[in-house]
């Protein structure tokens, strides 16, 4: 008789694919396991596979992502087959278990090493030129090597002392060691792979002696006679005699009957012709499967070791890099935090790419550069190896160690040195440029010299603020941000680095005092190290006499809320952490009024002074002993209303006090030229809740902006390694009064954070995060603007090349160029919206085309919206799925426009804000001589409840209120 095998197309399908000579040769590919070693055998073994490794001088393509792919394919092939397995209701191998229940496991890993090796990354690796991994990065083999010897299980210690052996002859690089975690995936998925195939493989074989022993024992059954003919098919068919067929096989067969003896009696016959025995087989096969399952757990726990091990301590600690870096001569290199000592080992790697030299040896010459400098008796930052990693010596180092620029970098270098001619040149020409040839337009056509000349004025003003605009865009996406460096004290701030968080307020009801008080213990619940101290600095609002009626309640009060909180939490620190300065007000000549000396700029200097023990502060009741803050070395202020999030404090403070950070002051020019004296952190906007109005959430993506002049407050940083400070922030205290002690006149600055930040030179901390409440109502907003543009005037005298003095002398101006622009900067934007006014007016009467004008309007005010709402569009962010990320980037341009939109409606109105602070502004400082301190607290400004919109904005024949 002739036997049929109506094997079903399933399993046809995968016998072709795991077995057809266009696959893999997975029978040959057998699961990693060589002998296992110990710590010390690890290490002698690295040692010898360092000497077998060559590397290629050229490039390879990539053969890494093609290896994944091609892992990742046979895993869902094997998937598919023990589902169909489980379907028909028959057992499976207790690795096949493991393998299925951590499928989930397996496939995010095979994602991560997808996402975090990006296509061509390998590439950068250097690649074996022989061996088994020919073509393969280096550490991939390396990776190979650790799991074959470990059978898959990756023990840290096994693996350190394997890389440090390794690099007793070939050191790795920084991104080898970084690709370590990433290979060691690739290479338990390997692992996996070849477990797996061997795993249906060994299906597709029991699958065969299913069949067949299902076969013998039905003609048995019915045709026992038939069994010789169904053994003779049996040999014909060419089955394969291996473990699993003849174990799975002879377990269906044995206890069957006798008649069954015959098909059993010739695969013995025919495995003794082979030296070897059905028995042995099986034992074989047993072992075989106690291995794959003990490879496939070890595997699976490595796949989670690999998910909780801290590869940043790891890396670390066998970079040979590292290790150089780690003898910078000022100690500061191990006392900086990770982000710190990461990016000086970028630079590092950097260089050793466009260098002969390795990159341990690129070390080693910055920190030989840095001793020179000290023997040479440079200043003390200079003998750090930041100094030439980060800073100012880091084109000496380029030098010293034969770099090789392409074009780009030295574009790169030219930039940098000639950044703010560019910058400020740029937006210039742009401007003039432009507003000269529509000008010579208007005159052709009107033959009106006058009216010419004032739209050339206009224009000049308009497209200067655009220019500015585009150029801060642009500069944002194609400059990379330098973040500062920073120490580590997030386990302790140190006693020589003490702070104060002083937060400058007004107290007028007891409501306000509250808040006041609840927020200075929120601030210190967030930040609650040692050496670190919370202030509230209060003053009166200003009055027609000394004293108010309800003055002593409100000082009563205040001062009975501090005392609580400290003995609230007296428990947690042997000093007070809490204090109250309150000054009393003050008869003002000029103002003829009585308030607060100075205002916010005065109690600042008053705060200071009692630190310093000066013996000219005003303060007339201090609540807290004050003694603790004797040594204090910086002061965080803070507005009444801005958060302190978790961790920011010690960042500021940490970032302060890292020796490239460290404030250089120019005697002869009284201001701060290397390092800062301020810091200022990124400002960002509060998320809108639910009660906020209309106004706050149209304005809620404004997060990330400087709410002081509304540019993008990262491209100073970014470009000229110089932030604006708006007065909220950290500064040195003896830093601040050498440098402004005696620097300003009084009576007369109202805004005086940028002035200060141009002295003592401000930095931006674009890593740390102050959190503020966008103004609830558009009345609230263009107030504080209008004091803003009134203080910016007011400066207008420091864009100059001469000066006041504190005694109103003019004197040369030493402040940077940059300082200046800024403020000519504030100065041109605030009449941005008068001149467009002014404009739209003469479009209108005079212009003989005003529809082509409008047109160039409607590209102004949308150009930014429109622009970057489609880059937007074509960034989608791998994770985002797309219709989750069209809705984002409609919901932002919606709020993009809705912007524009209003800004044009109250256009009119604006315009006047800003004539009238301009006005006013002058006024009082050319001829009436008062009135140049006035100022509303923003927290009365809130407090003033809803206003109409002072534009006629009508909806369904009712005003919209904000």
């Amino acid at each position: 008789m002739k036997i049929a095998r109506p094997v079903d197309d399933f399993v046809a399908k995968m016998r072709e694919y795991f077995t057809s000579e266009g696959t893999y040769p997975f029978k040959n590919e057998d699961p990693f396991r060589l002998d296992l070693l110990s710590n010390a055998q690890m290490e002698s073994h690295g040692v010898r596979v360092a000497a077998q490794h060559e590397i290629l001088s050229t490039k390879q393509p990539d053969k890494v992502l093609r290896r994944l792919n091609d892992n990742e394919e046979v895993i869902v092939k094997v998937q598919e087959m023990l589902a169909e397995t489980i379907r028909e209701k028959q057992a499976i191998a207790p690795a096949s278990e493991w393998f299925l229940d951590n499928l989930y496991l397996i496939k995010e890993q095979i994602n991560i090493s997808r996402k975090h090796l990006p296509k061509g990354y390998s590439q950068t690796l250097p690649i074996l030129a022989k061996g088994k991994s020919a073509g393969m990065p280096r550490v991939y083999d390396i990776a190979l090597e650790i799991i074959s010897h470990s059978d898959g299980r990756i023990d840290v210690a096994n693996l350190t002392a394997f890389i440090n052996g390794y690099q007793t002859k070939n050191v790795l690089t920084i991104g080898e060691l970084w690709a370590i975690p990433i290979m060691l995936r690739f290479a338990i998925i390997e692992n996996i792979r070849r477990i797996a195939s061997r795993i249906a493989i060994d299906r597709l074989d029991k699958n065969d002696a299913i069949y067949w022993s299902e076969e013998f024992i039905k003609i048995a059954q019915t045709e026992p006679r038939s069994i010789i003919i169904a053994t003779a098919e049996m040999a014909k068919s060419d089955v394969s005699l291996n473990s699993a067929f003849v174990a799975e096989f002879t377990r269906r067969m044995q206890g069957k009957g006798q008649g069954l003896a015959i098909p059993l009696s010739w695969i013995e016959q025919q495995l003794s012709d082979t030296g070897h025995s059905v028995a042995e087989l099986v034992n074989v096969h047993n072992q075989s499967q106690a291995a794959g399952q003990v490879s496939m757990r070890n595997s699976i726990e490595s796949i989670r070791l690999l998910k909780t091990t801290e590869w940043k301590e790891f890396v670390e600690s066998v970079s040979a890099v590292e290790q150089i870096l780690q003898k910078d001569i000022t100690g500061t290199y191990p006392l900086m935090d990770f982000e710190t000592r990461d990016c000086y080992r970028h630079v590092v790697e950097w260089i050793g790419k466009k260098s002969k030299m390795a990159e341990h040896e690129v070390a080693a010459l910055a920190v030989h550069l840095g001793a020179k400098r000290k023997e040479s008796g440079k200043a003390e930052r200079q003998h750090h190896v930041g100094y030439f990693l980060v800073d100012k010596g880091r084109d000496e180092l380029i030098k010293a160690a034969g770099t090789q620029l392409d074009l780009k970098d030295h574009l790169k270098v030219f930039f940098r040195k000639e950044r703010l001619p560019l910058y400020a040149g740029s937006t210039f020409l742009f401007a003039i440029v432009v507003s000269v040839l529509l000008a010579l337009t208007i005159y052709r056509e009107t033959h009106a010299m006058v009216l010419s000349i004032a739209t050339g004025i206009l224009l000049f003003v308009i497209l200067g603020h655009f220019a500015t605009v585009v150029i801060n865009w642009i500069s944002t996406m194609v400059v990379k941000p330098k973040p500062l460096p920073k120490l580590d004290f997030s386990g302790r701030i140190p006693d020589v680095y003490r702070a104060v968080v002083a937060v400058p307020c007004l107290i007028g009801s007891k409501t306000g005092i509250e808040e006041l008080v609840s927020d200075l213990e929120v601030r210190y619940l967030s930040n609650p190290q040692k050496n670190l101290y919370y202030c509230l600095l209060t003053d009166f609002a200003d009055a027609p006499q000394e004293t108010m009626p309800q003055d002593d309640t409100l000082l009563a009060y205040v001062k009975e809320e501090i005392q609580l909180l400290n003995k609230k939490y007296a428990k947690e620190n042997t000093e007070d952490r809490f204090f109250l300065m309150h000054r009393a007000r003050k008869w003002n000549k000029k103002e003829k009024v009585w308030m607060s000396y100075e205002r916010k700029r005065g109690k600042l200097g008053e705060l200071n002074s009692l630190l310093r023990n000066k013996g000219h502060d005003d303060f007339s009741v201090i609540v807290g002993d004050t003694s603790v803050l004797a040594d204090v070395k910086y002061v965080i202020t803070l507005d009444a209303d801005t958060l302190l999030p978790r961790e920011s404090a010690w960042k500021m403070i940490a970032t302060m006090a890292h020796p490239l950070n460290r404030p250089v002051i120019n005697e002869k020019k009284k201001r701060v030229v290397e390092g800062y004296g301020i810091l200022q952190p990124r400002t960002a906007i509060n998320l809108p809740a639910k009660t906020s109005s209309v106004y706050a959430r149209m304005h809620s993506n404004d997060s990330g902006l400087d709410p002081y002049t509304q540019l993008v407050s990262d491209v100073y940083q970014d470009l000229f390694e110089e932030g604006s400070f708006i007065g909220k922030g950290i500064y040195d205290i003896d830093v601040f009064e050498k440098v402004l002690g005696k620097a300003f006149p009084e009576n007369r600055i109202l805004s005086h954070d940028l002035l200060e930040g141009s002295y003592v030179r401000s930095g931006l901390l674009t890593d740390v995060q102050l959190f503020e409440d966008y103004p609830e109502t558009y009345w609230t907003d263009v107030s504080r603007r209008h004091r803003w543009i009134r203080g910016d005037w007011q400066i207008a005298t420091w864009g100059l090349p001469f000066a006041p003095d504190d005694k109103n002398k003019l004197k040369r101006n030493y402040i940077s160029s940059l300082s200046k622009w800024k403020i000519w900067d504030n100065i041109k934007r605030s009449l941005l919206t008068p001149a467009m006014l002014l404009l739209l007016v003469l479009v209108w009467l005079l212009f003989p085309n005003p529809g082509g004008w409008m047109i160039g309007f409607m590209v102004f005010w949308f150009f930014m919206p429109v622009v970057t709402g489609f880059i937007q569009l074509f960034r989608k962010p791998k994770d985002l799925d797309t219709r989750s990320h069209i809705a984002e980037v409609i919901e932002s341009f919606k709020k993009s426009v809705a912007q524009v939109v209003y800004n044009i409606v109250v256009l009119p109105f604006e315009a006047f804000k800003n004539a009238d602070a301009i006005f006013l502004a002058n006024w009082r400082l050319l001829l009436s001589k008062r009135r140049l301190l006035q100022w509303t607290p923003y927290a009365a400004q809130k407090a003033g409840g809803r206003r109409v919109l002072p534009v006629p904005i009508v909806i369904c024949g009712r005003p919209f209120y904000w």
